[in-house]
């Protein structure tokens, strides 16, 4: 009753929890609520915070994520669809759409009232990725419009607006492509393996087989008659071997099989020469001849195994002072105050709000149910009610951000040069400022490279030939504008770099983003916050022009992939004029660069809102006292 008294949403969320057990048919299922992006494991399922407020997108939106989470983990069967599942990233995001589609549509089937909970989830995530406003197919992604096509045609429910706008972008090209596939969906829907080579063959018709890889089915088959034609020439090898012996046995005469050895001393010379005659043998072995397998090449990237680099010899992490002469890097500061003085105000308000959230948080912080402090006046009503229940004292705590890092890793690529970057620049000067007050360590670190269309790195590709597939044939170039150790005072003059002409050239994310990621690992801060700031995919055109097209793109999708996996970092990203939303599980978008330094603020709020502590628990980290 205390409990239900203290936190309304309570007895939702653990009504909920239980719905979503009986739901997905798995009573030892774990249903936890969070901030971090919804997902699931093996044995558990993550929703999204429900807070006391209960307000009514925030019901709608747990329960449409426990629907689809549980559909998905009764209908769907994670081996045969890794089985069956593309190589190719594109092809894979499409096919891993059509199937989520498959398990909600199934589900609605035999549950209807699970449709209406899951296009309200459908609807909040349009909405966040700005569905609604894209304009032309080249914005919306076509393996959300697959999936929103397969929902629609096997549940004949309209879609919510964001998502009907990408389907109706695309619908056109998916139904012309793919028209004769996909009328055999009714009959592949319930079959999850019949339902895969129906994704596969939907993925082939829109023009993508070339990312499809071996297909399983005729793999089988080939290794079925393998194994059967091994099991033949098994038999075949066993009956010669027997029909052999059994000639040696007829020509070896019965005197020698019958006459005894009367002399030990010639049976041990026999034994003896034996021996020596097989010493011999050993010894005639040449020694050496056995090709000995070359070491297997370092792997360059924790994310993936098969990212290549050609040549990084020429690759930098540099600090911003070595760079620029501290003169001229006083001079572009200066220049980067006097365009952005009319924005500063309305940057340092918001710094102001965020400092005094930080601040009423480490003033409001309370432990209950102690036996002295202060006395709880919230639970005195139990007390009225049962006089034997003894009294409940709270007592005041700070809570600290003195074990929290946040680095700021910010595109320094040409796209950004302008406003944007100056904007950038700005808005990490401000909250670096802001966090330092709060006793927050702040990195700041930007990535580009050091040549257009490739440097010394593709020189030396050229000069050796043009070999095939050589990987990234860029040189890096990483800055540190400010480590997380180093006071603001001494880096200030720094950012005045990105002012620099010539400095903005290429973007690598994946690489930048590792090697942020490896950077704030090895600090010793139990949390841990990374934020990207960048406006667009990565684009180096060396590199893109001499492997595949994803090459980039696929790379920076894996690295993501493992931080959030490892969870050892918070991770979040600001794009600028560019939908990162399809990187990054928690992302926003911004269409004016004026709105980054709201963006960033409240981005930042919202992660300190939710408690270190608590979430260092649940990634089982340790603070460093």
């Amino acid at each position: 009753m205390a409990q239900n008294a203290d936190n309304p949403a309570d007895p939702f969320k653990k009504a909920l929890a239980e719905a979503t057990k009986v739901m997905a048919d798995d009573p030892e299922l774990s249903v936890s609520y969070s901030v971090d992006p919804p997902g699931s494991t093996g044995d558990g399922l993550r929703l999204p915070q429900v807070t006391r407020r209960m307000t009514p997108d925030e019901v709608l939106l747990a329960r449409g994520t426990a629907d689809a989470l549980a559909l998905r983990h009764k209908y769907h069967d994670e081996a045969l669809a890794t089985r069956y599942a593309p190589q190719g990233q594109l092809a894979r995001d499409i096919y891993t759409a059509m199937e989520t589609a498959r398990c909600e549509a199934v589900g609605a089937r035999v549950m209807p009232g699970t449709a209406g909970n899951i296009d309200a989830k459908i609807g909040a995530e349009a909405d966040r990725r700005g569905f609604g406003s894209m304009e032309q197919m080249s914005e919306a992604p076509i393996a959300d419009a697959a999936g929103f096509l397969v929902r629609n045609l096997a549940t004949g429910r309209d879609l919510p607006s964001g998502a009907q706008n990408v389907l109706d972008l695309w619908r056109e090209h998916l139904e012309g492509s793919a028209a004769g596939t996909l009328d055999g969906l009714d009959d592949v829907l319930g079959d999850q393996q019949a339902f895969a080579r129906f994704a596969r063959q939907v993925i082939d018709d829109l023009g993508y087989g070339d990312q499809l890889g071996d297909d399983p089915d005729d793999l089988d088959d080939e290794s079925e008659e393998t194994s059967e034609a091994d099991e033949d020439q098994d038999e075949a090898e066993g009956d010669g071997q027997e029909e052999d012996q059994a000639e040696e046995d007829m020509d070896a005469s019965p005197e020698q099989e019958q006459e005894p050895t009367d002399d030990p001393s010639e049976a041990s010379v026999s034994v003896d020469d034996m021996a020596e005659a097989d010493e011999g043998d050993e010894q005639d072995i040449p020694e050496g001849e056995a090709p000995l397998e070359p070491p297997t090449p370092p792997q360059v990237s924790e994310a993936d195994p098969n990212y290549a680099i050609y040549l990084s010899d020429f690759d930098e992490e540099i600090s911003a002072e070595e760079l620029a002469q501290p003169v001229e890097l006083e001079r572009l500061r200066d220049y980067l105050d006097q365009q952005l003085e009319p924005l500063k105000g309305a940057v340092s308000r918001l710094a102001n709000k965020l400092q005094r959230r930080l601040q009423a948080q480490q003033n409001r912080s309370w432990e209950f149910d102690r036996e002295e402090g202060i006395l709880d006046a919230g639970r005195l009503a139990r007390v009225v009610a049962n006089p034997t229940t003894p009294l409940s004292f709270k007592v005041e705590k700070d809570t600290e951000f003195r074990d929290t890092c946040v680095t700021l890793l910010i595109d320094n690529s040409g796209s950004m040069r302008g406003r944007p970057i100056s904007i950038a620049a700005i808005c990490a000067d401000v909250l670096a400022r802001t966090l330092e007050r709060c006793q927050v360590k702040v990195e700041i670190l930007g990535f580009t490279t050091r040549a257009w269309k490739g440097g010394q790195a593709r020189e030396k590709w050229l000069a050796d030939g043009r070999p095939q597939a050589p990987g990234r044939l860029n040189d890096l170039r990483h800055i540190i504008y400010k480590s997380a150790d180093a006071p603001w005072r001494r880096a200030r003059a720094n950012l005045g770099l990105m002012m620099k002409e010539g400095l903005l050239k290429e973007n690598i994310d994946g690489e930048a983003l590792e090697w942020a990621h490896r950077r704030m690992v090895a600090r010793r801060e139990v949390r841990k916050i990374l934020m990207v700031i960048s406006d667009g995919a990565p684009v180096d055109d060396s590199t893109l022009s001499v492997n595949p097209a994803n090459y980039l793109e696929k790379h920076l999708r894996d690295v993501i992939a493992m931080i959030e996996k490892r969870r050892a970092v918070e991770l979040l990203a600001i794009g600028i004029g560019h939908d990162v939303t399809r990187y990054y599980d928690r992302a926003v978008t911004i269409t004016d660069v004026e709105q980054l330094a709201g963006a960033m603020t409240e981005q930042l709020a919202n992660l300190f809102d939710s408690d270190p502590r608590a979430r260092a628990r649940v990634m089982g980290m340790k603070k460093v006292g």
